[in-house]
């Protein structure tokens, strides 16, 4: 069974079956900061009342590929596996799933996730594969109400890259655990930014695997937690192979009573990955009194060959220096704070390609500053 505690990340339980995890009770180092009463029973493959709506944008356009297939499709599964009871009860529910193959797409591919509504309870399962030495850009964007259990995975072919934006754009009343797999080919390229904006609570743990020399992962990621909003992700980097790299880059500011963002970043360099290259990072910013932010950085090394490898963790409120300097050149405080906020966040958002989603990201970080007047 799953809950035993783990004194290495080699050792975390994985499986497809739902009944090869025991039932969360909250005290598991996988979910003590995860608030189970609002889970709404997910964990359970009854609870599912019905499937996420998935619409390829870009269907038919040259080097993109949309198939629906069945749980035998031999593709499934080839992402990942499974690590908490949750994912595996979504697994074993989806009937159908969504296989996006690119084969050198020129344009980028839009795959919208829409949750089945309020009061309602769906599973999901989208599969994104590139063919060798592809370049291609997704964006995945979750929205809508209800309650969604989703596993999205990314099958990275030998020396392709993908630029993958992966939103959380949900409702108030939204609820979503979604596991995210990533598998990566030799020599190939992940560049993946994730957006947690909206929802009630939005819990997302992603996995990279690397399955030959050469793989280059970068993870950055932004969260904005409002009021009493629960924010969860959780992120391991496995590196079993040698002369790989990955970057980790996580951002979150916090607001309101109850605001709650969660961030744990594991990086495992197991003893046959030799020349390692690997650094994760999380920062949070604190804007108002009666929010928490937990950031726990884990790195194991069972090899003395790396590169290099470093973690590091900062939680704190606005910076008065920066504060200083801009209100000593006549900025007024308030419009000072928001500068100091934008700059914050700009790091990541000067990541995303696309002028067009990127200007929308940045305008509904901006109407979440005009929330409490930041």
């Amino acid at each position: 069974m799953g809950s035993k505690p783990l004194a290495s990340a080699s050792e975390r339980f994985t499986a497809y079956d739902v009944d090869a995890f025991e039932v969360p009770s909250g005290r598991e180092e996988n979910w003590r900061f995860t608030p189970k009463r609002r889970l709404r029973g997910l964990w359970e493959t009854t609870s599912f009342e019905a499937s996420a709506t998935v619409t390829v944008g870009d269907a038919g356009a040259a080097g993109v590929a949309v198939e629906t297939v069945g749980r035998d499709d031999a593709r499934i599964g080839e992402g990942g596996v499974p690590a908490d009871r949750i994912a595996a009860a979504a697994w074993s529910a989806f009937t159908e799933a969504t296989v996006v193959t690119l084969d050198g797409t020129p344009e980028p591919v839009t795959i919208s996730v829409t949750g089945p509504g309020e009061g309602a309870v769906a599973v999901g399962h989208v599969q994104i594969r590139t063919t060798p030495h592809t370049v291609a850009t997704v964006v995945v964007e979750n929205s809508g109400s209800g309650t969604l259990a989703d596993n999205l995975e990314v099958v990275l072919a030998d020396g392709s890259t993908l630029h993958l934006v992966v939103t959380e754009e949900w409702a108030d009343d939204a609820v979503h655990t979604g596991s995210h797999h990533f598998s990566i080919g030799r020599d190939a390229t992940l560049r993946g930014v994730a957006v947690q904006l909206g929802g009630d609570l939005v819990r997302i743990v992603s996995t990279v695997n690397y399955r030959g020399p050469g793989g280059d992962a970068e993870l950055l990621g932004l969260g904005y937690a409002d009021a009493n909003q629960h924010l969860e992700q959780r992120l391991l980097v496995d590196h079993g192979v040698p002369q790989c790299t990955s970057n980790v880059l996580y951002k979150n500011a916090l607001q309101g009573d109850g605001a709650h963002t969660v961030w744990i970043g594991d990086v495992l360099i197991r003893a046959a990955a030799e020349n390692t290259e690997t650094f994760e990072f999380n920062r949070n910013l604190v804007l108002t009194t009666g929010a928490r932010a937990d950031s726990v950085p884990n790195l194991e090394i069972e090899t003395g060959e790396i590169v290099s490898a470093g973690h590091a963790s900062a939680t704190g409120r606005f910076d008065d220096e920066q504060l200083f300097y801009l209100q000593s050149r006549g900025i007024p405080e308030d419009a000072a704070r928001r500068l100091v906020v934008r700059g914050f966040f700009g790091e990541i958002l000067s990541k995303i390609t696309l002028p067009d989603l990127r200007e929308r990201l940045e305008a509904a970080v901006e109407a979440e500053l005009a929330v409490v007047g930041v």
